[in-house]
């Protein structure tokens, strides 16, 4: 899986550097056979941002003008998603961008591994949730959206963020982005008509692994 999201990464042709960051030996091993560049960092960690941290520090803060954190668990991601939200920096008020997707999918709202999110007319971030958000009254309408997790930072933000303290929001979400926007940070929202299969849990694996062997 690893190596499938660091080949889908490499097809950008947009990324000066693809680095896997990982605390687990394992992995690190199972990169360097399959050749790919890959960091060793601190098991302190509780989530991927900390780890993008750490490896931006290493490299040098001026190394890099916007860091991608990709997670591990996206192995069909499409190239195009990424460069799509790479191109959310051509706006020189865009510090942080992720992708969202819309969903009418029961399935999707009612699961709270599948992370929504409601937007602003700019396109900005104004929350994300577990449940489905937002909450429609009798005889409304809304689009809902699916929160694909993968995050475009500029380097000062990162580093910027490793400053900021945890917060309600965010401890009774489980969600790292909700202590960006408890902070003020803005998160911009690129959307996507590509769909994107995280493997969160071994349902999802089991999906994933019908929709490769049907292809």
């Amino acid at each position: 899986m690893i190596q499938r999201v660091y080949e889908q990464a490499q097809k950008t042709q947009v990324f000066s550097s693809v680095i896997v960051a990982t605390d687990d030996q394992r992995i690190f091993d199972h990169v360097e056979a399959f050749g790919g560049q890959v960091k060793m960092t601190s098991p302190a960690h509780t989530c991927g941002t900390d780890r993008c941290i750490e490896v931006l520090e290493s490299e040098g803060q001026n190394a890099y003008d916007v860091v991608v954190n990709i997670q591990g668990d996206e192995p069909v991601i499409d190239p195009q998603q990424l460069i799509q939200l790479c191109r959310a920096f051509d706006d020189v008020s865009t510090h942080i961008a992720t992708l969202v997707k819309k969903t009418d999918s029961k399935d999707i709202l009612t699961d709270p591994s599948k992370i929504k999110v409601v937007r602003a007319l700019d396109g900005n971030a104004l929350y994300f949730s577990r449940q489905a958000i937002p909450h429609l009254i009798s005889g409304s309408s809304a689009a809902f959206y699916k929160h694909i997790g993968i995050y475009a930072f500029r380097a000062e933000t990162l580093l910027k963020i490793k400053s900021l303290g945890p917060t309600p929001l965010e401890k009774s979400e489980s969600l790292e982005q909700l202590r960006w926007l408890e902070h003020g940070l803005r998160i911009q929202t690129v959307e996507t008509e590509i769909e994107s299969i995280s493997v969160d849990e071994p349902k999802d694996l089991d999906r994933l692994l019908t929709i490769l062997n049907g292809r």
